[in-house]
């Protein structure tokens, strides 16, 4: 196909196809998309929101892609150093799983069968072939990105930012490798933050389970949703205040089906009004019962009897016909044995929120397991601190209160992710006996200072932990390069509401921490994109809608002007899934129209209009003052609504 030329000879009708690719080519060979750091202007930056390296094009980055093209050619028509920074995240959890799951499927076998270098070098592969995937897409809807500073969360440059960001904050205290109960996915085999592991209603049951008194006296009944945990008790407690249960302290009971012993003391962290007032303490099973657990007594055990699988192990604890089973397996063959026993008391409906993994939505298993956290108190502070004084502001403003409550309640990050895709911990471990020492260093220590060998940590750091760096790490830092001078802080990020505690809070911590300023000024929160029904479009519904199956249709600025005419600020965007002319043909008809009041225009000049600026004003008749009024009014208008 030749390339159109726009002249006043325009084609009769409007169609997209003959000339969206050929205008959208010629503006990225005239460079019009590059920022120019040495050019004094005012600048203008985003970054955008990293999409997943392996991700396709939706209608939630159609959404919010659009959007912020609409403010980056805004502040480029106004003459700014406008710099809009595209790339992709290495997503580790999904990009690991999608390889693994073919690596299974096409061959079976596991990652571990290959080791991890091959395996690693499997995802590089599979990233080369479809990384670029996403990021073509948004130039077929128009995006105007620099694409000349493209980024990726583990191009070398990126990397050393990562490790400068680890060391610094180990050096300083903040990063520190801890014993705790976490969140751990038995479906991914890795943990997850707290905000990974999302809450999700769950109908179930409460069983009351009677725990035989050591002296033969009787019982002491115990109210749980887990019957499976039992078997990791270490106590119950009671509240101090409790008067019925004041008698028991100091007395032991049998863990019920076992012959294990554990003792009553109180706890003044019990509810009182759950169930039966008495609480089991399972210190490797539940975050709770770990600090009741260390408040009553630093020397008692913490067992694991729920392995990474959720299979039910521990030769000493668990009874020989439950050993292997998968925890909802384990539980029914529990409920049966204690009915069978009469140590069940009763058992009742029960709803209450259960945590999911974000990814695969299974139902987390907390677990003690030793991994590396962040302090994020002394950092949470800088940031709400600069909320409050309005140097970072919300739109719509409802969510800067969800962004202080959550700094203000803010609770350490677990960063580490048993993975072997992503920026690896730069952290290794002494080998000789005795040593014991972790040493944290950017380049590899080539020994101890014992002399002993070094293992290195398998672990690799949780995704976040990259794209934390996103505004100031794309941009060359650590090192201080001319466009970081230039480029930062940015102004404005554009981005959805769920992601506010995973990456916009962490980015202002991050920026104000390691460059001591604000990343941007503004955080402009989208809404979502529905169906007709109102549901979140998602592939597992099967309710999307394809943006490219729409720009062949109806061309990209027909999506373009759909979704944003849609879209007030933070409101969600609903689409007709089975009906695409109700939710397209409005924009393809409103281009149109412009194709025709561009035709009528130019079939009326002879030759080429002049500049406003070579016009002499005193030759203007009243109309043209008038249209010239309006248009500076409008003008004016949209410039003060753009802020």
């Amino acid at each position: 196909m030749t390339e159109p030329t726009i002249t006043r000879d325009l084609a009769p009708q409007y169609d997209p196809a003959a000339i969206e690719e050929a205008v959208y080519q010629r503006w990225l060979d005239a460079a019009v998309f590059t920022a120019d750091g040495t050019s004094g202007r005012d600048p203008y930056v985003i970054v955008i929101p990293p999409p997943n390296v392996t991700d396709i094009l939706h209608m939630g980055h159609g959404l919010n892609n659009t959007l912020q093209d609409v403010m980056i050619r805004f502040e480029r028509m106004r003459g700014r150093e406008a710099l809009w920074l595209p790339g992709t995240d290495h997503a580790g959890i999904a990009t690991q799983n999608v390889v693994e799951r073919t690596l299974r499927e096409e061959e079976g076998k596991t990652r571990q069968d290959l080791g991890r270098d091959t395996f690693v070098q499997r995802v590089w592969d599979h990233v080369n072939r479809k990384g670029g995937t996403i990021l073509d897409q948004l130039k077929a809807i128009g995006a105007s990105c620099d694409w000349s500073r493209t980024r990726f969360t583990l191009d070398e440059d990126y990397s050393a930012a990562v490790k400068r960001v680890f060391v610094q904050l180990h050096d300083d205290g903040l990063v520190y490798r801890g014993h705790r109960v976490i969140h751990w996915c038995p479906r991914c085999l890795t943990s997850l933050s707290d905000e990974e592991a999302e809450f999700h209603d769950r109908e179930t049951r409460l069983w009351h389970i009677r725990y035989p008194l050591t002296e033969g006296s009787g019982h002491v009944t115990v109210a749980t949703t887990r019957p499976e945990t039992m078997f990791g008790d270490v106590a119950l407690v009671h509240h101090p205040d409790d008067g019925k249960h004041q008698a028991l302290t100091g007395k032991t009971v049998r863990i019920p089906l076992t012959a294990i012993e554990i003792p009553i003391d109180v706890s003044t962290v019990v509810e009182r009004e759950f169930g039966t007032g008495m609480l089991k303490v399972t210190p490797a099973h539940d975050a709770n019962d770990f600090d009741i657990a260390n408040a009553m007594d630093g020397d008692l055990e913490r067992p694991v009897v729920i392995d990474e699988h959720a299979n039910m192990v521990d030769m000493e604890r668990v009874p020989e016909a439950l050993r292997g089973l998968d925890r909802d397996d384990a539980r029914k063959r529990i409920v049966e044995a204690l009915q069978a026993e009469g140590l069940l008391e009763k058992e009742e409906p029960y709803r209450h929120a259960v945590r999911r993994c974000y990814r695969c939505n299974t139902v987390v298993e907390p677990r003690l397991s030793h991994q590396w956290f962040v302090n994020m108190k002394p950092l949470a502070e800088t940031a709400l601190e600069a909320y409050r004084e309005g140097k970072v502001r919300f739109i719509p403003e409802r969510w800067g209160k969800v962004y202080e409550n959550w700094l203000t309640e803010i609770r350490d990050w677990n960063i580490s992710r048993q993975l072997w895709w992503g920026h690896r911990i730069p952290a290794w471990y002494c080998q000789a006996e005795g040593c014991g020492k972790i040493l944290v260093a950017e380049d590899e220590p080539a020994t101890c200072g014992c002399g002993g060998e070094l293992r290195r940590d398998d672990d690799v750091l949780d995704t976040w932990f990259s794209s934390w760096l996103w505004p100031f790490a794309t941009l060359g830092w650590p090192k201080e390069t001319d466009d970081l001078k230039h480029f930062y802080p940015g102004h404005t990020l554009v981005t959805g509401p769920d992601i506010i505690f995973f990456w916009v809070a962490r980015m202002i911590m991050g920026g104000y921490y390691f460059l001591g300023d604000r990343p941007f000024e503004t955080v402009y929160l989208n809404g979502i994109v529905r169906d007709s029904l109102h549901r979140k479009m998602s592939k597992s519904l099967g309710n999307g809608i394809d943006p490219l199956e729409v720009v062949e249709r109806y061309g990209a600025d027909a999506l373009r002007y759909n979704m944003v005419s849609g879209a007030a600020a933070g409101t969600d965007v609903i689409l007709d899934e089975k009906d695409l002319d109700a939710s397209f043909a409005a924009g393809r008809n409103f281009g149109n129209k412009l194709w025709n009041v561009a035709r009528l225009i130019l079939s009326n000049l002879d030759g080429a209009p002049p500049s406003l600026r070579d016009v002499d004003s005193s030759q203007f008749e009243l109309a043209d003052r008038w249209i010239l009024s309006r248009l500076q009014h409008t003008t004016r208008a949209v410039t003060e609504h753009f802020h």
